[in-house]
């Protein structure tokens, strides 16, 4: 059978090489979008700028470890990022320790974005992904890089007797090495690599990571991580306001496909950076449709401050004002309420009485409801 040539196998291979002419235009345009979000969210309120970075934060977190086939509990990943961002989020869910260290892991990676990133840096990390030293039900090496003594490490997707190899990772030799490499780069400034956009070295340090695959497992979540830093560097801000995972996630199986073809390509990563630049750029625009929701709620409820409301009613607008789908019905927010049919009838007959709910003008068997603009 014939031999496959990695990327990793060509001399110098980390000589990257694209095409300025294919990426400028869509630099250029994910960095309108960058400062367009950013300065919205920077002139708005306090309250709407923690929200925006709680639901960006936490959409990371659960989405990174979705690629991975991980779910995280939502509302336990909010709690966690709202008592480490030192903000009252009203949750009541308490999270797990292991939620909390993957938080603080996340939140660690972005925050810092200043210093440098050193190897302590990613095994603490590593050890955070993995506190009881198991991964599933297989002991793995945790908070040091790997030995290859399972054999040679193959990056899949898919679940059992379905799995896919899309590449083999260098050996376990010349790991070391290959991080020093790595890292020296990652941390040296723009200006003496020749003038990189912080959104291509993003790009760049992505694939130049999960190439390498340093570690068992965790690697995807590291890398991704890892990705956060530069965007983070590339905004010049700490606070997180889109999520890269969440739109690798919704492309996963051309995520897998355009990294499986670099792999198997020369050192030419123009494709790559394509396809990372485009996805990121779509972050950046369902941000702003994010953000949007969350100021029209902001305005929503300054508007309607003068109403006093019971705890159903608030959490039912609420969830109207973000993440709603379909129509409302009686019966629906007696179920999501936890209340009788009547009870459902009277707080929405309540609503519309006070101007915040009115009856849908869609036609069906039954009468649905929406917030009143």
């Amino acid at each position: 059978m014939k031999h496959i040539t990695y990327i990793h196998e060509h001399p110098d291979w980390t000589e990257w090489q694209w095409s300025d002419k294919k990426l400028l235009p869509l630099v250029s345009s994910v960095r309108i979008l960058q400062g367009r979000l950013l300065g919205k969210l920077l002139t708005l309120g306090f309250d709407i700028n923690v929200e925006a970075q709680l639901d960006a934060v936490t959409l990371e977190i659960v989405k990174t470890s979705e690629i991975e086939g991980e779910s995280l509990n939502n509302e336990q990943v909010r709690s966690s990022v709202a008592r480490h961002l030192g903000v009252d989020d009203g949750g009541i869910q308490i999270a797990s320790s292991e939620i909390d260290a993957v938080v603080e892991m996340m939140l660690v990676a972005t925050y810092y974005y200043q210093r440098p990133l050193l190897l302590d840096d990613l095994l603490g990390w590593h050890r955070a992904l993995f506190p009881e030293g198991y991964s599933g039900l297989y002991l793995i090496k945790v908070g040091s890089i790997r030995d290859d003594s399972q054999g040679s490490m193959q990056v899949v997707s898919g679940g059992y007797g379905r799995e896919q190899v899309h590449f083999v990772a260098p050996s376990a030799n010349i790991l070391s090495d290959e991080l020093d490499k790595f890292l020296s780069w990652f941390n040296t400034s723009p200006n003496e690599q020749e003038n990189i956009d912080l959104v291509i070295k993003a790009g760049i340090a992505h694939l130049w990571f999960v190439t390498i695959h340093p570690f068992d497992d965790g690697n995807g979540r590291l890398t991704r991580a890892i990705t956060e830093r530069v965007l983070a560097q590339s905004d010049d801000s700490a606070q997180r306001f889109y999520s890269m995972s969440a739109q690798i996630l919704k492309k996963r199986n051309d995520y897998y496909k355009v990294l499986e073809r670099t792999q198997k390509g020369d050192t030419d990563i123009t494709d790559w950076l394509c396809w990372f630049l485009q996805t990121l750029e779509q972050a950046l625009i369902a941000a702003q449709t994010t953000t949007d929701k969350i100021m029209h709620k902001a305005n929503f409820w300054q508007t309607h401050r003068q109403h006093a409301l019971n705890t159903r009613q608030v959490n039912m607008l609420n969830t109207l004002l973000t993440e709603f789908y379909g129509k409302l019905t009686t019966k629906k927010w007696s179920v999501m309420t936890k209340c009788s049919i009547d009870t459902a009838l009277r707080d929405i007959n309540d609503l519309i009485e006070k101007g915040m709910l009115k009856k849908s003008k869609a036609l069906g068997r039954s009468t649905s409801y929406e917030v009143a603009l």
